[in-house]
């Protein structure tokens, strides 16, 4: 089975590697780095598509789908699953969403591999410091530790906490990867950035991941409709909501710690604490695109972040107004993903522009 995984895995690699091998230029190492972003992006959108389908235990085992490497090999278990419980978590179409997951994770595994590996060869050849292989290396292990909630995501059978942590993981590898993959470009010696334009651009990006664990234990506690119509919720500005028992971190799916079925107030707390904190997150991160904006090396992300937070607002309100329809609810964990990669790359930009002046202003005083 581990070797029918890790085939499955080189193959699905094997494509944008051999893309970006064959490409014409010679910073092939720049281009791999962003196709591995691509493709993380896509494994995060993928990876909603299989929480909010309920196909997180379409394979009720780990790593393989009933010790197979592929749902075709276990049809007969998961036939007779299905064939138990109709309506229940393990269907032949969820098996498929589930493996297809692994394999795209397995996948950008593989691509990270690749990265280290050129990475430390570029490093001795040239010695300069966006080939520095600590970052890679650091990926490595973030995406192992990925991996690892993954299994337990299945093997503590969709734990809210779990759930939740495999998200932030998710987007805080996405992340790191945009990060490296920004470093690989030329700065930008354009104009001078603001501190405050760095202060905003890191808060913006710490509010978006707070926003972000608020949206995941939203959904891994199954509450996006737990507040029916907007912007009032269950017809009040502030309903009667279980703070205690909606927001205690240890416990089983629908339970309370102390295992109870868990009461709807406490679904109405979590979504109405995801609802409110979005009013403050939007305000901050248009506050940033908008500074941004003023800035030559940061106007394009500027621009895309006010874009973004508008489409995203509108459609985390079009989930409950129009009772969370797949599509919706898809594309707004799209949408969040799409903020992690601005305003990483906003942060990072910044960062390499502020990085260029002081080396100007250290070479004009040596020269002074």
């Amino acid at each position: 089975m581990l070797i029918g995984l890790a085939i499955k895995a080189l193959i699905l690699a094997a494509i944008p590697l051999a893309l970006v091998y064959v490409a014409r230029g010679s910073d092939r190492y720049r281009r791999l780095a962003w196709v591995t972003v691509f493709f993380t992006f896509d494994l995060i959108v993928f990876g909603a598509f299989t929480r909010l389908t309920d196909s997180g235990l379409g394979c009720p085992d780990w790593p393989g789908c009933y010790g197979e490497a592929n749902p075709f090999l276990a049809h007969d278990d998961i036939s007779a699953a299905e064939a138990a419980q109709p309506t229940g978590p393990v269907t032949v179409v969820k098996a498929w969403i589930e493996m297809i997951h692994r394999y795209l994770a397995m996948g950008v595994g593989v691509m990270i591999i690749a990265l280290l590996a050129i990475a430390v060869r570029l490093w001795r050849q040239t010695g300069l410091s966006r080939y520095h292989p600590a970052l890679p290396m650091a990926l490595l292990i973030w995406v192992c530790v990925q991996g690892a909630f993954g299994a337990l995501t299945v093997t503590l059978k969709l734990q809210p906490v779990i759930v939740t942590s495999h998200l932030l993981l998710g987007m805080g590898l996405l992340a790191m990867l945009v990060w490296h993959a920004t470093r690989q470009n030329e700065p930008r010696v354009t104009s001078d950035v603001p501190v405050a334009l760095r202060a905003w651009a890191v808060i913006a990006l710490v509010l978006g991941f707070v926003q972000i664990a608020l949206g995941g234990w939203v959904s891994t506690n199954y509450a996006a409709l737990a507040c029916g119509g907007f912007p009032l919720c269950q017809g009040e500005v502030v309903p009667a909501m279980d703070f205690e028992h909606g927001f205690t971190l240890w416990r089983h799916l629908g339970m309370t710690a102390g295992g109870d079925y868990l009461p709807f107030d406490a679904l109405v707390a979590v979504h109405w604490v995801h609802r409110l904190f979005a009013i403050v997150v939007v305000t901050v991160v248009g506050f940033t695109a908008w500074r941004a904006m003023q800035i030559t090396v940061s106007a394009d992300i500027g621009r895309w972040l006010l874009w973004l937070i508008g489409l995203q607002f509108l459609s985390g309100i079009s989930t409950v107004v129009f009772n969370w329809p797949l599509a919706l609810a898809v594309l707004h964990n799209a949408g969040a993903a799409l903020m992690v990669v601005l305003l990483t790359q906003l942060n990072c930009r910044v960062a390499m522009r502020g990085q260029v002046n002081e080396a100007r202003l250290e070479q004009v005083a040596l020269t002074a």
